[in-house]
Parts: C-alpha cells; structure tokens; sequence
C-alpha cells in the first residue's frame, strides 16, 4: 500500500512530450523527477537520447538523467534497485514523485518488480544462437509458438535476443517462459498513478520526423564521430547511433541514415505502444490534453 505516498508515472511513446507534462506536473505538485528512460542514463549521449534540456532540468530536480557512463554495465536489475533506494529517500521529503519515460521493462521494474528466472544452462543460449544464425529468426520463432504460445503472442518476435530468452527458459527449465512472468511481483510501499500520453500515428510520426531533423541540426552527426570508436558498447546499440556509425563506416549515405533513423524511431514508437497499451490500469491522454484535466484525474486518485 502507498502509506500516502504515490508515483505518478508518465508513458508514452518516443516525442510525443512526456518530458514537458512531467516538468508542469512535478511544478504543480512541488516535487521531483525520476527517469526511467534506460537511453538517458548515459552521459555521452546528449543529443541522440533527447535529454531534457537545460532549461528543463533546472526547473525541477531531475535522478536519473546522465548520471552513467557508456562504459559502465547497466542493466535494469541494478536500476530497479537503484530506483527504489532514490525513492525511499524523496519519500521522505514528498508524498507525490514524478516518474516518466518510454522504456516499459525500466518502468515495470519499478513500479511491480522483475520477473525472477531460474538459471539455466549456457550451452542452451548458445545452441540457440547458432540456429538464429543458420536456420534464421522465423525457425525461432515457430519453435517458442509451439513451446509457449503465450510468450509468442506478447514479447517482441523481431527481436532475437528476446525470442531466444524466452526459448531457453522454456528449454532449460521444462516450464514456459511465461510461467515465471506471471508469478506475484514484490510489494512496494507507495501506489502508482499511470497515465499514458498518445497520439494518431500520423501525428506521432511527424512529431518523430521534426525530432530527428532538430537532431542533426543540433549536431547528432559530430556526437556519433566522438562515439564511434566505442560503437559496440551495449549503451551505444541505440537508434539514432547505429545509423550513422553506418554512414561513419561508409556504408550508407547520410540521407540514407537519417531516413532509417525515422523509420527506426518510428518502429520503436510502435513497439512502446503495444508494450503499454497492455496495461488496462493506464489512463491514457491525447498529447494535447490540457494539464488541468490531468492534473483533476491525478488528483482524484489522491
């Protein structure tokens, strides 16, 4: 239960202003921001993760935002931890925080837990890989439909990294995957208030676009040249990053990587919605929603 003390946790996808809703919301309620946007730990990386300004960042205390090199591991497990250690602290001083970002595993950490796995063995994975690698992501995927339609139905099938997670559990463990994701998660000792901000696709995607655009105009092309010789750290596996160092690599033209950049961006756009659109408990918002009507939902839920 929350004690009276409430997270208010603003999602969404990528552009569409979660950072300025979260900066009048915490003015209005005299409190501070925690970011769960795994891609703005980094203090390499300014430009490409769209940080807010610093204009914004003075207008209300920030956590969370650049405080991590690129060449540091960081994995959502040590920013579940970290999280609510920062909590516990700003609960102390404020009954209401502010929480917003678009990475949906980073902000479940925090407000339910991780799903707890048991290890298994890493002959499995590697097996595994050598599949994706001669058979392709399709025998993959068809192998976890026919292990655990649940998870084949959920997670993220484009991507082999988590078709091959879930296999190896189901593989390792004799259980599917999606039996240990539905186990009860941790207790936490607020209560959170989730509300979501959209759009039309068409209007997201525009959003998108002009971000980008505004992106190489402020210089995103001299910040991936600084990073490139650092371009297979796990931090920098990012979109916006992998394009250019493309183009870096003379591999693609720059208008090339600028338009995979859009396309990149608008495919995880797509990607965040799905993830949260799954949660009934979400109230969700068009993005041009005057503050004051949030600002009466939120306080309804006081």
């Amino acid at each position: 239960m929350s004690n009276g003390k409430f997270l208010i946790s603003i999602v969404g996808p990528t552009a569409i202003g979660k950072t300025a809703l979260s900066i009048k919301l915490a003015q209005h309620y005299n409190t501070e921001i925690l970011s769960s946007d795994s891609r703005q730990f980094f203090k390499e990386m300014s430009i490409g993760t769209a940080v807010p300004t610093s204009i914004e960042l003075s207008a209300v205390k920030h956590h969370f935002i650049q405080n991590r090199s690129i060449h540091e591991d960081y994995n959502v497990g040590q920013f579940e931890k970290d999280a609510l250690d920062k909590l516990n602290q700003l609960f102390k001083k404020h009954n209401i925080i502010i929480m917003v970002g678009g990475s949906g595993l980073y902000v479940d950490a925090v407000l339910k837990g991780l799903d707890y796995f048991p290890d298994v063995d890493s002959e499995i994975r590697a097996k595994l890989n050598y599949q994706l690698k001669e058979k392709g992501l399709i025998f993959l995927q068809n192998q976890l439909k026919e292990s655990d339609i649940d998870s084949y139905n959920t997670i993220e099938l484009e991507n082999p990294h988590r078709v091959i997670r879930a296999l190896e559990i189901c593989i390792g463990t004799g259980k599917s995957f999606s039996y240990f994701k539905n186990k009860p998660k941790a207790k936490r000792e607020f209560t959170p208030i989730k509300i979501g901000i959209d759009a039309d696709r068409e209007i997201i995607y525009n959003r998108i676009n002009n971000r980008v655009d505004l992106m190489i105009e402020s210089g995103l092309l001299d910040e991936a040249k600084e990073l490139h010789q650092y371009k297979t750290l796990n931090a920098l596996q990012t979109v916006g990053y992998r394009e250019l160092f493309e183009y870096i690599d003379g591999n693609f033209s720059l208008e090339f990587a600028i338009a995979e950049i859009k396309k990149n961006t608008r495919r995880f756009a797509k990607r965040q919605n799905t993830w949260f659109k799954k949660y009934p408990d979400i109230k969700w918002f068009d993005y041009n929603e005057d503050t004051s009507t949030i600002i009466s939902y939120i306080s309804s839920k006081l």
